[in-house]
């Protein structure tokens, strides 16, 4: 008896580990140009599932964007980080991700189209529900999404975590169908208030489902923990701040559980 109640616990044992996150790196192609994902998800969890796309901060599509695609996987999405440089290429140093980023956002036709091919291909995988996609994203990705939400891509939410907030090709009323949320540290000097007020104005004109979140005190690219390494290096106001991740990553669960229940 005791043996085989040894058994059963070894069995059940083996499967709650093979029932777990599944990451894959994964390649697909946007005008012609090779894109290098990363796809997250748990094989626990039975069915389609709501995808989410992750797109990366300006120092490219790194461990720290794949982490962020995990976390969604454990939540029981399936998730995508994207590759918006072109073969995952990362920045170490500033002047290059100002480069990479500035190559990218300085057509947008371009950015609109890699951001589409990984949605694309997110679509498709067998665990997703093409009806229901969304799209979070960080620093250069924040901004990322709110074009996407802004040209009228269609998603059910787009969230942006310490993001770029303004434009020079504003929303026009209606065309906007995402639910969007912003996270922004009132102490970041690349996103004032000054920028904050008139997103939020747009926002408004645009008739959007919106929601502008402010932490005191926390600086730019709060979420990621490795952000105060970046700040001292290149001597740039950059801060880790946990409980402003842990509090904006709490909102981001509920925003997008409400945002997949809407019809």
């Amino acid at each position: 008896m005791k043996k085989l109640m040894l058994f059963i616990a070894l069995f059940f044992a083996a499967a709650i580990a093979q029932a777990a996150v599944q990451g894959k790196e994964i390649s697909y192609s946007a005008q012609g140009a090779t894109m290098k994902g990363y796809l997250a998800f748990d094989d626990a969890v039975q069915g389609k599932r709501p995808g989410v796309l992750v797109v990366h901060e300006w120092w490219g599509h790194n461990d720290y964007a794949r982490s962020r695609a995990n976390k969604l996987a454990e939540l029981g999405y399936t998730a995508l980080a994207v590759d918006m440089y072109g073969d995952g290429k990362q920045a170490a140093h500033p002047d290059d991700a100002s480069k990479f980023m500035n190559a990218v956002m300085s057509k947008k036709a371009v950015a609109k189209a890699r951001f589409e091919a990984a949605m694309k291909l997110l679509k498709k995988q067998k665990t997703v529900d093409a009806k229901n996609i969304a799209a979070i994203g960080y620093c250069f990705g924040g901004g990322v999404v709110l074009e996407m939400a802004r040209r009228g891509v269609p998603l059910k939410a787009v969230a942006s975590f310490h993001g770029a907030l303004g434009t020079d090709a504003p929303a026009q009323p209606g065309k906007i169908h995402a639910k969007v949320i912003a996270f922004t540290g009132a102490d970041d000097p690349m996103a004032p208030a000054k920028v904050v007020e008139e997103f939020k104005q747009e926002m408004d004109k645009a008739g959007a489902n919106y929601k502008v979140v402010s932490y005191p005190g926390v600086k730019h690219s709060f979420t990621n923990p490795a952000a105060d390494d970046y700040g001292k290096r290149f001597n740039m106001p950059l801060a880790y701040n946990a409980e402003a991740d842990q509090a904006s990553w709490a909102e981001a669960q509920s925003f997008l559980a409400d945002a997949f229940k809407a019809k």
